[in-house]
């Protein structure tokens, strides 16, 4: 039986916290000063230091909250509807990031900010999906039917992933061929780069991983709370209906009052 943590945070959280402020700290003095310049794209390379992460990371994510959604659809246990609803708000953070930090980098790059090819369409669909499994979680319904109809959209995540990586492989896009997963298996990139690139995967990661953690803590909490608010809400009506029925029962009854006849007093004849 799962017990309600009673915070959000525990010695091993902050351990990983002060771990991945350390990450953070290394990535930008990596980023900034030991990585080079691209030969091409000078300075700009380095957002691909945050929107290749960011990308990850969301696709990571992504597959818990399917992988989570799928488990609840066939158990139905709170702890993996909560773990799809904590990775899904973390992926739209993410997903978000590689949008934003994509569309400054094409602009040097490609010379537009955005454009509606295969990559950049399948990314959008995906933060569109995102964002739908979030507004249905504020529909108002009960608490299982959200939280099914949440999971069917959450399923869906893994599949738009895989559309989303394939694409600038099926389809012409702007966007270049992958680098690092590359079919040869052999990066077209400086090693300082791509050092900086898989440092910057892990320590977004650890980002990832310290957020899910807490989400997963506080959603548990509201849970329990909101749980406790309604049994409490239950107890107190029938107290009060309890009550009431005792005031019922305990109650004097009131003398009838008969008709009065000829000989009382104040009767007309």
């Amino acid at each position: 039986m799962i017990t309600a943590p009673e915070s959000t945070g525990s010695p091993a959280t902050r351990v990983l916290g002060a771990v991945t402020l350390g990450g953070v700290a290394l990535l930008v003095f990596f980023a900034f000063v030991v990585s080079p310049a691209d030969l091409v794209q000078g300075d700009s390379v380095r957002l691909m230091y945050v929107h290749v992460p960011s990308a990850w990371t969301a696709y990571a994510m992504c597959a818990i909250a399917t992988g989570a959604s799928i488990r609840y659809l066939r158990k139905g246990t709170d702890g993996a509807d909560i773990t799809a609803h904590a990775a899904v708000e973390i992926a739209a953070v993410f997903t978000a990031l590689t949008l934003v930090t994509g569309s400054v980098w094409g602009r040097p790059t490609w010379g537009v900010y955005w454009v509606w090819d295969a990559r950049l369409t399948t990314t959008a669909l995906l933060m569109l999906l995102l964002l739908g499994y979030l507004a249905i979680r504020q529909v108002d319904a009960a608490p299982e039917v959200r939280a099914k109809r949440a999971s069917v959209v959450g399923v869906l995540l893994v599949p738009n992933v895989i559309l989303v990586h394939q694409s600038v492989e099926w389809w012409r896009s702007l966007h270049q061929d992958p680098t690092v997963l590359a079919r040869d298996l052999d990066p077209k990139i400086d090693g300082m780069m791509l050092f900086t690139l898989m440092l910057g995967v892990a320590v977004f990661s650890l980002i990832a991983a310290w957020l899910l953690i807490h989400r997963f803590r506080l959603a548990w909490l509201e849970r329990q709370v909101e749980a406790s608010g309604l049994d409490d809400a239950i107890e107190a009506r029938r107290a009060e209906a309890l009550a009431h029925a005792e005031a019922v029962t305990t109650a004097p009854s009131e003398p009838t009052r008969s008709e009065p006849t000829a000989d009382e007093p104040g009767v007309a004849r």
